[in-house]
């Protein structure tokens, strides 16, 4: 007998994972696939942060740690919020998590009703809304485009806010446009949250990885906002599954019950080896890497432009360009597939993004390294023929 939970449903495939599938298909075959498709830093985790980790286990520091996670990394956290951002943050409100995902689930399971609802950006990452929808949450995408930054404002919260809302949630920088909120953008949103008496939560996994300017911190808009960020995009450590939450006071008993119950710890060896991700020998390879990035932005941008996709945004973080297609092919999913297929160049459609005008969006994810970035422009040309 097969008869999953109906929530199953309404849960949709991460379809970049099954072009991922199929990329290695063509590797396997021979095929020569450029991987602009996967949100994973191609940098190895930097050498500190590994030695870290084999120490840990040749140490013996395997056991479990506190559900909230190691008191030393929540402290080494809270230190990386005063020197970064200026912002007094109490480890006490900090819990380490399985990855960014670990936060959200977390902090949807501590506040989603059954039918409550909740605004989402769309474009936006993806997992975001079926995570809610797993704890019977309901995902309420607000349209956003360039005439806002692909950002909701308090405006667009007014016009979609009904008496069921619950919450908001926003990424800063954004996936997949890789566009910042301000300092004033955030409280703004702050401030309409509190008047509605709903929870607001930010993602900042891909602070760190900003060119022109630090991204500012929601932690500095007030102690009410749920912070959510990551060792994954900037600390490079996306297969050791490890981030944080920032919770206000009154949740953290809460979250701590629900850590318990749900994962009884994040991994112990990642914790110890985040310890040395805040090391200056650390972070001087990190910003070196994050100097790497931004030549790669600068470069694909304006070849993509030259092909004739569009960038109504200008990405000031994370590692993704979000490209209107609509010039070269009406539909952005079958493009991303004959493009793997004819090219060899793996990017990921504006489906799986969400429903606003996704046919007409393709991300270009620049992980890999200039020399490749010119490849694959240079197979994307002779594909269109310019």
């Amino acid at each position: 007998m097969y008869r999953p939970a109906q929530r199953i449903a309404e849960i949709a495939p991460f379809h970049v994972v099954e072009l991922l599938t199929r990329a290695r298909q063509l590797e396997a075959e021979g095929r020569d696939i450029i991987h602009m498709e996967v949100g994973e830093p191609d940098f190895p985790t930097p050498e500190p942060i590994a030695k870290a980790a084999i120490a840990a286990i040749q140490g013996g520091k395997t056991l479990y740690t506190e559900a909230l996670g190691l008191p030393e990394l929540r402290e080494a956290i809270a230190g990386f919020y005063r020197q970064r951002y200026g912002v007094a943050v109490p480890a006490s409100r900090i819990a380490v998590t399985n990855g960014a995902s670990g936060a959200l689930n977390l902090a949807f399971a501590c506040l989603a009703d059954p039918g409550s609802e909740w605004l989402l950006a769309d474009p936006g990452y993806p997992c975001n809304r079926h995570i809610l929808r797993t704890y019977e949450g309901r995902p309420l995408n607000i349209p956003v485009g360039p005439q806002t930054n692909f950002q909701p404002t308090p405006e667009l919260l007014q016009q979609h806010w009904t008496a069921q809302t619950a919450g908001l949630l926003v990424a800063s920088p954004a996936n997949p446009t890789g566009t910042l909120l301000t300092l004033d953008e955030i409280r703004a949103l702050a401030a309409v949250c509190r008047q509605k008496n709903a929870h607001f939560l930010v993602d900042e996994i891909y602070h760190g990885l900003t060119y022109e300017c630090n991204a500012p911190s929601a932690c500095a808009a007030g102690e009410d906002i749920w912070v959510i960020n990551s060792f994954s995009k900037y600390f490079q450590m996306t297969g050791w599954r490890l981030g944080w939450m920032v919770i206000p006071e009154p949740y953290v008993r809460d979250v701590e019950k629900l850590a318990q119950n749900l994962v009884l710890c994040p991994s112990t060896p990642a914790q110890y080896a985040a310890l040395a991700a805040f090391e200056p020998a650390t972070i001087a390879i990190l910003e070196a890497r994050r100097s790497e990035f931004r030549k790669r932005r600068d470069f694909l941008a304006p070849a993509l432009e030259s092909i004739g996709f569009r960038i109504t945004a200008r990405p000031e973080g994370a590692f993704y360009l979000y490209c209107d297609c609509s010039a070269l092919s009406g539909d952005s999913f079958a493009l991303a597939r004959d493009l793997l297929e004819k090219t060899g160049v793996a990017a990921t459609p504006g489906l799986d993004f969400g429903s606003n005008e996704p046919e007409k969006h393709i991300r270009f994810a620049y992980t890999t390294g200039v020399d490749r970035l010119a490849e694959a422009a240079e197979r994307l040309r002779r594909y269109f023929g310019r």
